[in-house]
């Protein structure tokens, strides 16, 4: 078969790498799209690096910006892809309240500037949107795909929106889009901020005798953790139906932050109970109490189920910091930085 090209936006985000890993794998031509900045980003796909100056290289990266609808258009006409993973996003939900209409400009129009660049170029491609179980809110669980949305953040408002308008598309002018709703997923290259990374890491860091305490907000919040990697393979899955439709992705459980403290120290052998201290800042205005996923659909016509839970992630994250080299200095230029213009 003729190798196929995929496009990603927010490679360099955990998502995004895990995912183009996966694409390699599968003898795809990855191109990936970041923003452009005075500092690189490219930690997390540096171990995917090919020489661009080779013939057979297989991952390059653009810049662009979910802002700049002509520059996703002229890529989109130059990379002719066959599939489109939209990941990248203003993902953080504490952040969203102190930057509502940054979110609102990329989270949920940036999906309406990928679309229109589809349906203006004629582009026979098939489009991914990362929809995320932040819509369901404080609509009780478990949630599914006919759940109703209660959004609780500018984040989940914005990908509401970024939902509906990708079924707009796919009803008005038959774009193969669907919308992978996933909960939350984690691994060791989830954002520094996020709150299970910050548990693992000060548990790591702690342990060693790098840090005393650990500040947190609301330990009660429960949310339906799962593992990135089989995540991806979930988000790859649904771009090989037939026929497109929507998937919840999730494991069917549910655990509270104050748990996920709790696989964390007892994996370094800590109580965790005398390094946490609360901290107000780390509140949300409105609060999401509890996430649950039925992914039932995933399972029965995707044939994809999770095998890692919530225990056992944490143990992973955690090991992964323990595990962790010391810093070292910025890589030369001969790594992924050299497959940018200069």
């Amino acid at each position: 078969m003729p190798r196929r090209t995929a496009l990603i936006t927010g490679i360099t985000g955990q998502d995004g790498s895990y995912l183009a890993e996966l694409l390699l794998e599968k003898g795809y031509t990855v191109h990936g799209l970041m923003r452009r900045s005075s500092t690189f980003s490219t930690a997390r796909i540096d171990h995917l690096y090919q020489d661009p100056h080779e013939p057979d290289a297989r991952l390059k990266l653009h810049y662009g910006d979910l802002a700049d609808g002509s520059r996703i258009t002229t890529l989109l006409e130059q990379i002719q892809p066959d599939e489109v993973y939209h990941l990248a996003a203003q993902s953080h939900v504490r952040v969203s309240f102190d930057e509502p209409e940054f979110t609102g400009t990329t989270t949920g129009l940036g999906t309406t500037r990928l679309l229109e660049a589809i349906r203006m170029t004629g582009l026979p491609c098939r489009f991914y949107q990362a929809s995320s179980s932040e819509m369901f809110g404080a609509t009780p669980p478990p949630q599914a795909e006919s759940t109703p949305f209660h959004p609780r953040s500018p984040y989940a408002a914005a990908k509401v929106y970024a939902y509906w308008i990708t079924r707009n598309y796919r009803e008005a002018y038959g774009i193969h889009a669907v919308n992978g709703i996933l909960f939350n997923h984690e691994s060791p290259r989830r954002g520094e901020t996020f709150v299970t990374r910050k548990i693992a890491r000060a548990a790591a860091r702690i342990a060693r005798g790098e840090q005393e305490f650990l500040h947190l907000g609301n330990l009660e919040a429960r949310r339906d953790w799962g593992y990135a990697p089989e995540y991806v393979d979930a988000m790859w899955r649904m771009l090989q139906t037939d026929t497109p439709d929507d998937y919840v992705v999730a494991t069917g459980t549910s655990y509270s932050v104050r748990d996920f403290l709790t696989f964390c120290f007892e994996h370094v052998g800590l109580d965790w109970e005398r390094h946490v201290r609360f901290d107000e800042r780390y509140l949300r205005p409105s609060e999401v109490p509890d996430l649950i996923g039925d992914a039932s659909k995933a399972d029965r016509e995707l044939d994809w189920r999770p095998t890692v839970r919530t225990p056992e992630l944490a143990r992973i994250m955690t090991a992964a910091e323990l595990d962790a080299p010391a810093p070292v200095p910025a890589p030369a230029r001969g790594d992924a930085q050299a497959l940018l213009p200069r």
